[in-house]
């Protein structure tokens, strides 16, 4: 039971690498507009930041535009500020009930850069789910010393885990090259 313990922490942690790397990727714009480019925006209302998802609703009604409604009209100089301040390039229109923000279109160095954060990103996941294998490899290993594994058991798990590893690792590689596949071609 040792074994399925590691097996499973492995497992849920590699799915956790994974998610934080969907959500990265999420970020990353395409020439689409995309609800998910203000996800990582945090307006500072009711005395904290807070995610404008969680003040506003946030659509794309047109592939080059967001619109932001705030739920509370006297949030919406806050929302607009916050994204002005985000470094993200975008310049909102503020009409008093609703912020558009207008998504020009990507230059082909532009494009190249976030291809390379793609790769990047990507890169860290792999980082993060080889780290995983180590621990588990190594926690596996201890086992079979305080003699709660066999040999053979030990030798199951680590083969087990590279499998999981190789799975996810694949899933990341998919991943990147979808999102690469996006911005390049939008």
């Amino acid at each position: 039971m040792v074994t399925e313990a590691i097996l499973f922490d492995a497992e849920e942690r590699m799915e956790k690498a994974l998610e934080i790397l969907k959500n990265s990727l999420a970020g990353i714009r395409t020439g689409r507009a995309n609800p998910g480019l203000v996800d990582s925006v945090r307006a500072d209302v009711y005395g904290s930041p807070t995610p404008i998802k969680q003040i506003a609703s946030v659509g794309a009604p047109e592939p080059t535009q967001i619109v932001i409604r705030p739920y509370d009209t006297n949030t919406i100089k806050d929302i607009e500020k916050a994204i002005i301040a985000s470094e993200l390039g975008f310049n909102p229109q503020n009409d008093g009930r609703v912020i558009r923000i207008n998504i020009p279109p990507l230059s082909t160095e532009v494009r190249k850069k976030m291809v390379a954060r793609i790769k990047e990103l990507g890169e860290e996941s792999k980082v993060a789910i080889r780290n995983i294998r180590r621990d588990a490899n190594k926690s596996v290993d201890q086992a079979e010393k305080d003699k709660q594994v066999s040999e053979d058991q030990r030798d199951d798990v680590k083969q087990n885990v590279q499998d999981l590893t190789k799975k996810f690792e694949d899933q990341v590689t998919d991943l990147t090259k979808q999102r690469e596949k996006e911005v390049m071609d939008d």
